[in-house]
């Protein structure tokens, strides 16, 4: 069955390397991001537009490349959560967490019973065809399921401590470009204030053992952040690395 290693690393206080997932329908994108040394990417579930047969091609592909695959539910609704898990994903990043009640329940949608009341359905093609006893494989999703929540509003910041407190959760990924709208600096990635709340919600992180992270939009900021402490940490977006690439390549060419 299926080692969550980027929820063993970030046990282990390792920055993991990661960034986003959702325009290009190729399962490759997830080799490709594994080669180039990626440890996870988040299947943008929220704002990307891959549908489920889709994600489920992508997460296969990219956890046999070494990649773990992490869906952003478009909300906390149970069925989004449990078919993204069921696709294949190895955890689940929640969007515009604002209720410490809401996560606490949502939460509990990624684990089985005792732990959790999610459904189970799962076939040996999700566990790689492993002999393994029902017991076992909940056991193990248990363990290996990544929990990822999203401080990205006013409310948020205010009450992150309340939502670090709750149970089952390894790491926060700050979501900058609503967050620097909320601060009242849309787009200003460098704001003062905008800085001064992203190192807040770092650390309570570290006060309640919960990775610290955020998605960043260009190699500047995500080395900023890494100097700062943000371990679970993403950068670009695979689009925009082609893009970019792309257009160094003929502006040296022209």
């Amino acid at each position: 069955m299926r080692i969550n290693t980027v929820k063993q690393a970030l046990k282990e206080g390792k920055v993991q390397l990661g960034t986003s997932f959702g325009m290009l329908r190729s399962p490759d994108v997830g080799r490709i991001l594994a080669a180039a040394g990626f440890h996870w990417a988040f299947i943008d579930g929220e704002h990307g537009w891959l549908g489920l047969e889709t994600i489920h091609d992508v997460c296969h592909a990219s956890v046999q490349a070494g990649l773990m695959p992490i869906v952003r539910v478009a909300d906390m609704q149970y069925d989004l959560v449990a078919r993204g898990l069921d696709c294949g994903g190895m955890g689940i990043i929640f969007p515009r967490v604002e209720s410490p009640e809401l996560l606490e329940k949502a939460i509990s949608w990624t684990k089985y019973p005792p732990k959790g009341i999610r459904g189970y359905g799962l076939t040996p093609h999700h566990v790689d065809y492993a002999k393994a006893t029902i017991p076992d494989i909940m056991t193990h999703m248990n363990e290996h399921t990544l929990v990822v929540l999203q401080i990205e509003t006013q409310r948020a910041l205010e009450a992150r401590n309340e939502l670090l407190s709750v149970p089952g959760i390894d790491a926060v990924m700050i979501g900058p470009a609503d967050f620097s709208i909320a601060m009242g600096a849309p787009g200003d990635f460098m704001n003062p204030k905008l800085v001064a709340a992203m190192e807040a919600v770092r650390d309570s992180c570290v006060e309640h053992g919960v990775a610290p992270g955020t998605q960043t939009r260009n190699l500047a900021l995500a080395k900023f952040w890494r100097e700062r402490g943000m371990k679970f940490l993403g950068c670009s977006s695979e689009v925009a690395m082609m893009l970019e690439r792309g257009a160094e390549i003929t502006s040296q060419l022209a």
